[in-house]
């Protein structure tokens, strides 16, 4: 495999990857830890279920304090799991806003951008006509062509006023979401 394949692969599956090393951590900080308490005086983690659980609540830094090490080796397993979890979720959080940011803005805008067309090819036609010739233009048809887009500024003024009501529960929006935050009712269908 080349250099720049393999980083392809590690760059799009780098979510699997992070899942991979988090749960392999998991598995064997739980074996170490088993291994250095089992068997020495005032250890509490006694068994593998124990073992993994701590292993677990460690990496997540949630630390519920039932189980714990009492040896110098299993604290510094400790120290060991609770760095990589740590780290581990940093760099799941900043992978993920990465991915995030990367996003083109376009394609993010895009559904709140497309709307039907408000006016008709007739009169987009007659105003751009009117405009390539605007020097050409008599005070009448100048007057024409500001009544024209006065006309379209006030439809689209009022179309973007239109508001969406969800079907389920009644909850009015001024743009069409994809689900209502009321009910949960899909509304871009």
């Amino acid at each position: 495999m080349t250099r720049n394949r393999l980083i392809t692969l590690i760059e799009t599956n780098i979510n699997i990857i992070i899942l991979g090393v988090l749960i392999l951590i998991i598995f064997f900080g739980g074996i170490a830890i088993y291994l250095t308490e089992n068997g020495h005086i005032g250890a509490n983690i006694t068994n593998l279920g124990d073992a993994f659980w701590w292993a677990i609540v460690t990496i997540t830094t949630v630390g519920y304090g039932e189980y714990y090490p009492v040896t110098i080796a299993g604290r510094i397993i400790a120290v060991f799991i609770m760095l990589s979890g740590i780290g581990l979720f940093a760099l799941f959080v900043s992978t993920f806003a990465q991915r995030r940011l990367q996003q083109p803005i376009e394609s993010r805008l895009k559904s709140k951008t497309e709307q039907p067309s408000l006016i008709t090819d007739e009169a987009k036609t007659t105003i751009k006509s009117k405009i390539e010739v605007i020097e050409k233009l008599t005070d009448e048809d100048f007057d024409i062509l500001i009544v024209m887009l006065k006309s379209l500024r006030r439809t689209l003024l009022e179309e973007s006023k239109i508001s969406f009501k969800c079907s389920r529960c009644g909850i009015a929006y001024h743009n069409k979401p994809k689900f209502c935050s009321n009910c949960g009712l899909v509304l871009n269908e």
